[in-house]
């Protein structure tokens, strides 16, 4: 080789040289950044003018990914306000009371404005009652004030079949809600009142957050479904709009001008989620774990009908 042969060969080092290390440059401000940055603007490592982004989707049966979330973005001090994107039909009482709990925790450091997605109703419109704003799109199913409680009754098969079940018991309600004996009148009585305590709490919730008399939220509150457009109309949502309008919302009420740089958690999404790709279905793992027909006994804010 040349000298002009060794002059090239060395010229191109330099350019891989440094394009190389502009590349690990621009990784390690990604990762320093904490997240995934989505639209509308690029996120960069040491802004402190983020709005943070929580996404609960699918049946609410457990909160702690969606709690962590909340009370690491509400600690993070980059971080100026949170979106808590919805597209739930609810779930069961208590994770759901644990996120409107940690929802009030983070509303207590900076602003949190729910975005409803294509549905956000019962235990879903519960997480959204006591942020700062709640942003619908006009067609979004919202509403679904209520509890629900539901068994199922196998003893008339069993009894044709010739089964049975022997049961001990320590008080004559220990096995109330059993498949295995008929649901007596007694036992609809006992069950009512669970409900409507727990009722009671899910109105008393979402006047508070809401800032609405109790005796107005509880005319809305009979499990009727609303629309978005709806909902704006008698109070329960604060403004019409999609996901980007929720952003720039929570932006102003953090005080961020123009647009804001958005910051999300990475989800683990699977083996099955990465081989089928991003444009899968977000709540799919929710939805193939919980049995719709036969859901596990228990007290739900949930419209079943989803």
């Amino acid at each position: 080789m040349g000298p002009s042969g060794r002059n090239r060969s060395a010229a191109l080092a330099v350019v891989l040289f440094f394009l190389v290390m502009g590349g690990l440059f621009f990784a390690s401000v990604k990762m320093l950044s904490g997240g995934k940055g989505s639209s509308p603007a690029k996120v960069t490592a040491f802004s402190r003018d983020k709005v943070a982004v929580v996404r609960l989707g699918g049946v609410i049966i457990d909160s702690r990914e969606v709690n962590r979330q909340l009370d690491k973005w509400s600690e993070d001090n980059s971080v100026r306000a949170i979106v808590l994107k919805i597209n739930s039909p609810g779930g069961v009482v208590a994770p759901s009371q644990e996120i409107h709990s940690a929802v009030r925790r983070a509303m207590a450091k900076k602003p949190v404005v729910a975005s409803m997605g294509a549905l956000a109703a019962s235990g879903g419109y519960y997480a959204a009652a006591p942020c700062s704003k709640i942003v619908a799109n006009p067609g979004t199913i919202t509403g679904s004030i209520g509890v629900i409680i539901m068994f199922s009754s196998t003893h008339e098969l069993m009894k044709k079949i010739g089964l049975g079940a022997t049961v001990v018991k320590s008080g004559k309600f220990k096995d109330v809600g059993s498949p295995h004996r008929p649901f007596t009148s007694e036992d609809q009585e006992l069950i009512q009142g669970v409900v409507d305590d727990t009722y009671e709490q899910f109105v008393e919730d979402v006047a508070a957050g809401r800032k609405m008399p109790v005796d107005e939220v509880r005319k809305l509150a009979d499990g009727r479904i609303y629309t978005g457009r709806q909902a704006h109309k008698v109070k329960l949502v604060d403004q019409i709009g999609d996901f980007e309008d929720a952003l720039a919302l929570a932006a102003r009420l953090g005080g961020i001008e123009g647009k804001p740089e958005t910051v999300e958690d990475e989800k683990d999404k699977g083996l099955l989620r990465r081989l089928m790709g991003d444009g899968m279905d977000e709540d799919y793992d929710s939805a193939i774990s919980f049995n719709r027909l036969f859901p596990p006994p228990g007290l739900y804010f949930l419209w079943p009908a989803f």
